[in-house]
């Protein structure tokens, strides 16, 4: 995956310069996937081994295989997600079968977040949440290294105010 300068220049073709999440939010997805795996495993061969006879203990094996299926799911999904600073704005791209690429100028922005929950904190993340005067244009990038976060916050805000000043 390509990465730029922390300024988030554009590339010499005029081509944005795109940087990807931190692996750390692969990995707190998938240890989420293998507790939730666990949980369902002892449910599913549990309940219906007590309930309804030992042959039932067998839907034990259910969700460890839809969770190797999600396994590979996860990672797929976790190389989707990119985002690129632009003169105008930021534009923020995701999705593997249905691509989606969202569009932010910064002279529509209201408020630049950043959040980050206890497991996020445990494993060095942090996400950046955009509010602009519509509800439907706000963004979300996630899994980024707090540093970052703050970084693009700063960057962001500072565009934001300087674009909406020239309205």
């Amino acid at each position: 995956m390509e990465t730029g300068s922390p300024e988030g220049n554009e590339a010499p073709a005029g081509e944005p310069v795109w940087r990807g999440l931190e692996p750390g939010l692969l990995r707190v997805r998938r240890l989420l996937l293998v507790w939730w795996t666990a949980v369902l495993t002892v449910a599913a061969g549990l309940v219906p081994g007590l309930l309804a006879g030992p042959a039932w203990a067998a839907c034990a094996l259910l969700p460890p295989v839809v969770a190797a299926w999600c396994w590979w799911l996860l990672e797929r999904n976790w190389r989707s997600w990119r985002y690129a600073e632009r003169a105008d704005d930021l534009l923020i791209s995701r999705g593997v079968l249905w691509r989606e690429e969202t569009v932010v100028p910064y002279g529509r922005m209201q408020l630049v977040e950043v959040t980050s929950g206890p497991v996020e904190r445990r494993f060095g993340l942090a996400t950046v949440q955009l509010h602009t005067a519509a509800a439907a244009t706000d963004a979300t990038v996630p899994g980024l290294d707090p540093a970052e976060a703050e970084r693009l916050r700063d960057r962001l805000t500072e565009l934001g105010e300087a674009r909406s000043a020239g309205l």
